[in-house]
């Protein structure tokens, strides 16, 4: 029983991932036949409607929900391994947090730096 515990975590882990990847795909694509769609009935598609599709997937404040999703990640880690009793994984866990919480403070500082350099 306790073998199905790491297995079930990678397999969902796997599902999440293919899932992510795959609706991210489906989004790209529907804008694709959006815009073909367009063209092809002869419409106009000037800059700001290109540019508000492609917000949709890239939008300005993603780098802020991607740094504040690693670091709240980052401290889930952390203060699990505080409030775990078994000394032996407290360390390697604290020094696990500190990779998902470094990944979000750089997210944030691309959203700060970028933010300052377009405005």
């Amino acid at each position: 029983m306790e073998m199905l515990i790491p297995i079930v975590a990678l397999i969902v882990s796997g599902i999440v991932l293919v899932l992510f990847f795959y609706f991210r795909h489906r989004t790209r694509s529907e804008i694709q036949l959006t815009v073909r769609a367009a063209m092809e009935h002869g419409q106009q598609l000037t800059p700001e409607v290109l540019d508000s599709l492609t917000d949709s997937l890239n939008s300005r404040n993603g780098d802020l929900r991607r740094g504040v999703i690693w670091m709240a990640i980052g401290g889930a880690i952390f203060a699990f391994a505080t409030l775990l009793d078994a000394e032996d994984a407290v360390g390697p866990l604290m020094g696990i947090s500190a990779f998902p919480f470094l990944v979000g403070l750089a997210y944030l500082g691309l959203w700060f730096f970028l933010k300052r350099k377009t405005d």
